[in-house]
């Protein structure tokens, strides 16, 4: 065999090898449990994961989307949303009266203003973090948007159950989100976990009993006018 053709195979075997390592990937499984009693609800829970490795996290850095938070019967729909930095969310009026979309807390700051049934408006949430979404008219509406910069994360089910696919080997910061728990509670049940080929279990995490979003102002700072919301609503 020529110099030359050796030279090409042993490329095509580093190639490949290197191929081969990076496809490497198993599946992280686990479940949650809310409080002491099995029977608490788990659907408003993130499980993720993200690479210690700067280098290796900034490759899964994952393209925008377009996604749907609808308003419909005095609800946004989905309640909790997950979505990569940079996407656009779009929040169509399905009801027969006005909203007023915004969110003046955390994550992403902004103000969509009165818009009638059968429109849409929408949102960029350019940055990675939390949004808590209000109506400015109805006060029982709320939502969740979560910008997260990793592809590896779980939605729990309403058994608690999570499973996130094809994880590349590596070491990983592993974050549970709550809805209603605060960042101390949140940062308690984080951990480093090291993933292999073997898939990981978990096993249960106890998360603390959290509520739902709590009572909030509207826009202005200003306790809900029920008078005021009504007038907005056919009658």
């Amino acid at each position: 065999m020529t110099p030359s053709k050796k030279l090409v195979l042993s490329l095509l075997s580093v190639i490949f090898c290197g191929s081969m390592t990076d496809l490497r990937a198993t599946d992280i499984l686990g479940k949650v449990q809310v409080g002491l009693e099995k029977s608490e609800g788990t659907s408003g829970i993130v499980i993720s994961l993200t690479p210690l490795n700067q280098s290796e996290a900034a490759a899964l850095k994952q393209p925008p989307i377009h996604a749907v938070l609808t308003q419909k019967n005095k609800t946004f729909s989905p309640h909790l949303l997950v979505i990569p930095p940079g996407s656009v969310v779009e929040f169509p009026n399905r009801d027969p009266f006005f909203h007023n979309v915004f969110s003046l807390f955390e994550g992403k700051r902004f103000d969509l203003g009165l818009y009638e049934s059968g429109t849409s408006r929408s949102v960029k949430f350019d940055r990675p973090g939390v949004s808590y979404i209000f109506c400015n008219i109805h006060p029982q509406m709320n939502a969740i948007v979560i910008s997260l910069d990793t592809p590896y994360y779980s939605l729990a089910d309403n058994s608690g159950s999570v499973k996130i696919a094809n994880v590349k080997s590596g070491e990983y910061l592993l974050q549970i989100w709550a809805e209603g728990l605060n960042s101390d509670e949140m940062g308690r049940l984080s951990r480093h976990i090291t993933v292999t080929d073997d898939p990981v279990q978990l096993g249960v995490i106890q998360v603390p009993s959290n509520e739902t979003l709590a009572q909030h102002k509207n826009k202005y700072g200003r306790d809900y006018d029920s008078a005021a919301s009504s007038s907005y609503e056919p009658h």
